[in-house]
């Protein structure tokens, strides 16, 4: 610390240790198992584990698997977990009663909504969404569009100001994230709904950078489709399943392509026809991964009683604090911040550019900062406002200035491409 403009490092540890003493969700932290000489802002990758979750999965390897056996399906409750737990969820993206399900990947319940979203409006043949999307959204749409082979196109936008423009009377469906991957870039939900519905169409949200980070109001907004991750801001562990939310004005007319087992009327009477389940429960596919849910069930204990509100004011005090700590410190050194610097314009994330990003993100792995690198040249932290502190944020914000300051990311050993960055 003494190595970088000592006199600012003072004034910031002051700051952020005044800022910590007053963080009311501080708590929080303790709930989750933080490894020693880590800091650790890569939860919109992959969040913390808790020690509840931890304990859960104990529990079910060892007394409701191990004992019970197939009679944990009842006795445990296996057979509810994806309403149950898409019940929880459903608190913290501001979803409807009944409205959302906890259930296989993001990739497989988008391929689902969207397939339903374009059935419901079948004279329109356009998607419409940004080139700077999450790849796997675009691949599932052109994917489907291919397999349909009714000339429905996707169309994107280069920049979020040429949205409104694309959507027209023959789009079927806007299907956008609401925080940029990359950027961390938030869209405004309710005007895009808004947007979306005005001219007859219908609006899918990605919440995969946005649940759990931040308040969403799927019902508010008026969104008619949402997905989102179970494994990022919500901890629910690596390829955790993923969640899908269906309007309860859709739900009816809603038909979903992959008419498995558990979405059936009634599964267990193994009826020769498909009859789809009433509700939103029509959308759940196959058998539930039962020790993932019930990883995804405990995690979730964490949010219990949190102020999405309260979330929200720390995410925004997070992220201002490393955006002013690293602008100050590192100053002179290439860094180009790409994150809104408006509060209301961003997610819980900070983006810099720099042209050595994936060295440095390298070299600060090696400090024990773990953040992440995204092709071509960015610098990318993910700030959980339920387990991150100030005094991380500092510490990530002075080891990159000391790195920026020494060069030692400019060692060969960070320049090596690892498979999974």
């Amino acid at each position: 610390m003494a190595d970088v403009i000592p006199a600012l490092s003072d004034l910031w540890t002051e700051r952020a240790e005044a800022a910590d003493h007053a963080d009311r969700l501080r708590p929080l932290r303790a709930l989750f198992h933080l490894p020693e000489g880590m800091t650790y802002l890569d939860g919109n990758s992959l969040g913390c584990l808790t020690y509840g979750a931890r304990a859960r999965l104990r529990d079910v390897v060892d007394r409701e698997w191990g004992t019970g056996l197939i009679a944990s399906w009842n006795q445990a409750g296996w057979v509810d977990l994806p309403a149950r737990v898409g019940a929880r969820i459903a608190r913290i993206v501001g979803a409807e009663e009944g409205a959302l399900v906890a259930c296989d990947s993001t990739s497989v319940n988008l391929f689902k909504v969207l397939a339903s979203a374009l059935a419901l409006r079948p004279g329109r043949r356009v998607i419409v969404s940004e080139r700077s999307n999450f790849p796997t959204d675009l691949y599932m749409a052109e994917g489907l569009a291919s397999l349909l082979n009714q000339g429905h196109e996707l169309r994107l936008a280069d920049h979020a100001d040429e949205i409104p423009a694309l959507v027209t009377d023959e789009t079927a469906v806007l299907m956008l994230t609401q925080v940029n991957y990359r950027t961390g870039a938030l869209h405004d939900m309710a005007a895009l709904s808004r947007l979306a519905h005005e001219r007859g169409a219908l609006a899918l949200w990605d919440l995969a950078h946005s649940a759990g980070a931040l308040p969403v109001d799927l019902a508010g907004d008026g969104a008619d489709f949402a997905i989102g991750c179970g494994y990022k801001y919500l901890n629910g562990g690596p390829g955790a399943p993923a969640f899908l939310y269906v309007a309860p004005r859709h739900q009816a007319a809603a038909r979903q392509p992959l008419s498995g087992w558990f979405g059936h009327a009634a599964p267990f009477a193994f009826e020769a026809g498909y009859q789809p389940a009433s509700g939103v429960t029509r959308f759940l596919t196959g058998t539930p991964s039962v020790l993932a849910l019930s990883a995804l069930d405990a995690a979730l204990d964490a949010f219990d009683g949190v102020d999405m509100a309260a979330l929200r004011e720390k995410s925004v005090a997070l992220t201002r604090f490393f955006i002013a700590a690293v602008e100050a410190l590192c100053a002179g050194h290439g860094l180009q911040l790409v994150t809104p610097r408006e509060p209301a314009r961003r997610g819980s994330q900070v983006s810099f550019t720099h042209p050595a990003a994936y060295a440095l993100c390298q070299a600060l792995i090696d400090e024990g900062v773990v953040g992440d690198f995204r092709a071509p040249d960015i610098l990318r932290f993910g700030f959980a406002p339920l387990y991150n502190s100030f005094a991380d944020a500092l510490n990530a914000a002075i080891t990159i200035a000391e790195l920026l300051a020494s060069k030692r990311y400019e060692d060969e050993r960070f320049q090596r491409r690892n498979t999974v960055t």
